[in-house]
């Protein structure tokens, strides 16, 4: 009776399950369209106007686009994007050969002959690449450096500049055509450099000219300033004839002995209608020894005779109180030119120097002028010395300073100092030295003050002869002033004397070339016109 019962209890849930199975199943998904086939290998059409892709070679770069290559010298180009082994072919064989290595894919260039030309470099595939290349010549070489000798007491940063720029320079090696650019602004160097006492000067140098590959560089100059005493000199020798060169040729000679010291004037002009020169001052060793040779040099150009001269003088002054030159030693029988001084046309060049030979025999000195684009060393052969209808100063001198004390009371009207007024005779036959050019002029002046009062003074310039110029060196101070027309009267200098007392006062001055001397200081009490260096005055 029992398993009656659980039968028809199992019976009874049996649809029940069946049922509840058949409401899980999903309801099936409407039959899907059926796809058309396509035939292998039949292309799709691609609608009109539709770009078609394609692939674009790998092209030949090269580094640099374009070359320069020096006569004589080399180039290299870097090459990449070639394929397989490759060729480099010159459009103008007689400017330049080309080869290239194929492992690395560097193209050496050299240069032949000035002239422009292709270089074409191919590969394996027959891509090419142009590449232009520029055949000249470099402007010139640079020296990597020099050792100069110096003296100085001490030598002051302007004049070490000075020395290692004109050092750097004159061991360039321009082409002809070519400038040499050395300027010494800037140069690294002591404020000043005591006596036996060395410094290392980097310096930059320029080498341009036109059609020409400009050439940078550095020479490295080492200064040694060495002690020596100063120059005293005995002599003064003036070249200012021919002061207009229509030639070339030699315009002084003489001997510098050893134990005479000289100073050395000159002054010469170049005209518009001639063309481009040099000045040079040789000085040729005879002897089998070397000689050793001090010299103070204080050269300028300009195209105003007035400022040739001007700066001309200003420099050697100021030199020549700190003793600031150079020390050059001349092997046995041989020559060194001591100055190589350009003068264009319209230019003027002045130089003050004093040399003297330390040791060794006597020093023949020649001073002569050539073309700009000839050699300074060329030989000199047995020349006349050149001449001219129009005279001018030349020759030997024996007064190379004046030296003068002198006294003045505030209670006097004035004191004149005379400058330039005694021609000095010519120990040569020639003119004599008329306005006292290249000769030191050295002044003590004692100003005493009698009186119970303060007395302001000054020092008046006062040119005699013509327009003129001045440097002066007063109590040590560098004074200067413009050109002023004759029989002007400027302040150059100011004082106070003090009540029942007095002031020293030490001047010296040279008279310039280019201007016109005689010239006159006149001290006086302060007049109250225009102060030295104020608006209105020539003095600076």
């Amino acid at each position: 009776m029992l398993s009656a019962f659980l039968a028809a209890g199992l019976l009874a849930a049996f649809p029940l399950a069946l049922v509840a199975q058949t409401q899980e199943q999903p309801t099936p998904p409407p039959s899907a369209p059926v796809a058309t086939s396509v035939p292998l290998g039949t292309p799709t059409p691609i609608p009109v106007g539709t770009p078609i892709p394609t692939t674009t070679a790998v092209p030949i770069t090269v580094d640099p686009q374009s070359a320069g290559v020096p006569v004589g010298g080399t180039a290299i180009v870097h090459a990449s994007g070639i394929f397989g082994d490759a060729t480099v072919t010159v459009s103008s064989p007689a400017l330049l050969d080309a080869s290239i290595d194929q492992g690395t894919r560097i193209i050496t260039l050299s240069g032949k002959a000035i002239g422009v030309t292709t270089v074409t470099v191919k590969d394996a595939r027959g891509q090419t690449r142009d590449v232009p290349v520029r055949v000249a010549y470099n402007a010139g070489t640079i020296a990597e450096g020099t050792v100069i000798h110096t003296t100085g007491d001490p030598a002051s940063a302007e004049f070490l500049r000075t020395m290692a720029a004109a050092a750097a320079a004159k061991l360039a090696r321009p082409r002809p055509g070519a400038t040499v650019i050395a300027p010494p602004d800037g140069l690294g160097v002591p404020a000043s450099l005591q006596q036996d006492n060395v410094v290392d000067v980097a310096v930059p140098v320029l080498i341009q000219g036109h059609d020409m590959f400009s050439v940078q560089g550095t020479t490295h100059v080492r200064i040694y300033n060495d002690a020596a005493p100063r120059i005293s000199p005995d002599e003064l020798t003036v070249s200012d004839f021919p002061e207009r060169l229509t030639e070339n040729g030699e315009l002084f000679t003489r001997e510098l002995e050893r134990g005479v010291p000289t100073r050395f004037l000159y002054f010469h002009y170049n005209p518009a209608d001639q063309p481009a020169r040099r000045i040079v001052l040789r000085a040729q060793n005879a002897s089998g020894e070397p000689a050793l040779v001090q010299f103070i040099s204080g050269s300028a150009a300009d195209t105003n005779e007035m400022a040739a001269g001007h700066d001309s003088t200003e420099r050697f002054l100021v030199r020549l109180v700190q003793n600031e030159g150079s020390l050059i030693t001349i092997p046995g029988n041989s020559s060194i030119n001591l100055v190589e001084q350009d003068l264009p046309p319209k230019y003027v060049v002045s130089n003050l120097l004093q040399l003297r030979v330390l040791n060794g025999s006597n020093v023949h000195l020649t001073l002569f002028a050539q073309n700009a684009a000839d050699d300074p060393n060329v030989p000199l052969g047995a020349e006349t010395l050149l001449t001219s209808t129009v005279r001018h100063a030349r020759g030997i001198y024996s007064i190379p300073e004046f030296k003068q004390p002198a006294t003045w009371s505030t209670t006097d009207s004035y004191l004149e100092l005379r400058i330039g007024e005694v021609p000095v005779p010519n120990e040569l036959h020639g003119e004599a030295l008329s306005g006292d050019y290249g000769v030191l002029q050295s002044f003590v002046v004692k100003i005493q003050n009698p009186t119970s009062s303060p007395q302001p003074i000054a020092i008046y310039e006062n040119p005699r002869g013509g327009r003129a110029t001045g440097t002066y060196l007063i109590d040590g101070v560098l004074i200067r002033s413009h050109g002023v027309p004759a029989f002007s009267r400027y302040k150059i200098r100011q004082y106070v004397v003090p009540a029942k007392g007095y002031i020293r006062v030490t001047i010296r001055t040279i008279p310039e070339a280019g201007s016109s001397y005689p010239l006159r200081l006149v001290f006086a009490p302060d007049d109250g016109s225009v102060a030295p260096g104020a608006p209105g005055s020539p003095v600076y």
